[in-house]
């Protein structure tokens, strides 16, 4: 069955304060895992539940995310003099395999503003939105799975993930009633609850489907912590008037918004590569052993 949801959005405009220096003029969305930029990654995600058209929130000192997805004639012309068939075929993929857009995120002021962004793109249409600074790894795309959960009910969903009851109170959860298959009516949303008060441990991970109708409670949205507005508190007031669901996805998730999951991300990867795990693993071995 063809795709309802033809659009996305990726917000990608944050500073990366937790990867200075490197995040001063490089955008931590560029950061790549192994060889790759890793909001290529989230792109290829967006690709492959069969979205074509990507709408990019960016900001200052983001230039580099526009370049990576634009053609480079020069870069394009030497690897086919060099007779590098494979990496031109892999750098023509990069610029081709999506219409991507860019709009600016004038100011600084949280998720939902950064959503925002993207009305007057998205229209009327439902849409996804996919954090770019989060990879999950998954047989069937987490994308996929939540347009599916769309399709279902033709309502907003968002993907859970399930985390350590202690560790609740890093993450906006969900107040819900589990369905089937893995998707939950949500009743309500509460951001970093402590483990006493949380009514789950279904964490909300970075992948969405929203109805058109989200802009218009990110507009009631009232400023928090910072002047943000929080896409999560858009999400309270709108499932006030209509329903919303959240599917507990298959897959795996890597947050690479800190160094130490970002070097445990590289080393997941590069495991995974044909042409490093044998390498890698012998590596690995021989640190842990000089370090016992």
């Amino acid at each position: 069955m063809k795709n309802t949801i033809r659009k996305a959005i990726i917000p990608a405009a944050g500073f990366g304060t937790r990867f200075l220096p490197a995040a001063k003029s490089q955008p931590k969305e560029m950061l790549p895992i192994v060889d790759t930029p890793t909001i290529q990654y989230v792109v290829e995600e967006a690709v492959a539940a069969g979205i074509r058209d990507i709408l990019m929130v960016i900001g200052k000192s983001k230039r580099a995310i526009e370049e990576h997805f634009d053609r480079n004639f020069e870069l394009e012309k030497e690897l086919e003099e060099k007779g590098k068939v494979g990496d031109l075929a892999a750098i023509r993929h990069i610029s081709s395999m999506a219409n991507i857009h860019f709009v600016w995120q004038k100011e600084l002021r949280g998720l939902g503003d950064a959503i925002l962004c993207g009305r007057d793109h998205m229209g009327r249409e439902p849409f996804a939105v996919l954090l770019g600074d989060t990879l999950i790894d998954a047989k069937t795309p987490v994308t996929k799975q939540l347009l599916a959960g769309y399709e279902r009910y033709h309502e907003s969903v968002c993907a859970l993930e399930e985390v350590p009851r202690e560790k609740v109170s890093r993450y906006g959860v969900i107040k819900g009633t589990r369905m089937q298959d893995g998707l939950y009516l949500v009743e309500d949303f509460v951001e970093k609850p402590s483990v006493a008060e949380a009514p789950s441990n279904l964490a909300i991970a970075g992948r969405y489907v929203f109805t058109p109708e989200i802009f218009d409670y990110i507009e009631k949205t009232t400023p928090g912590k910072n002047g943000e507005i929080q896409i999560t508190d858009a999400m309270r007031l709108m499932v006030r008037d209509r329903a919303m669901y959240g599917l507990r996805f298959e897959g795996t998730r890597y947050d690479i918004g800190n160094k130490l999951d970002f070097l445990r991300t590289n080393i997941i990867y590069a495991l995974k590569r044909k042409d490093l795990a044998k390498d890698l693993h012998a590596f690995l071995r021989q640190l842990v052993a000089e370090h016992k």
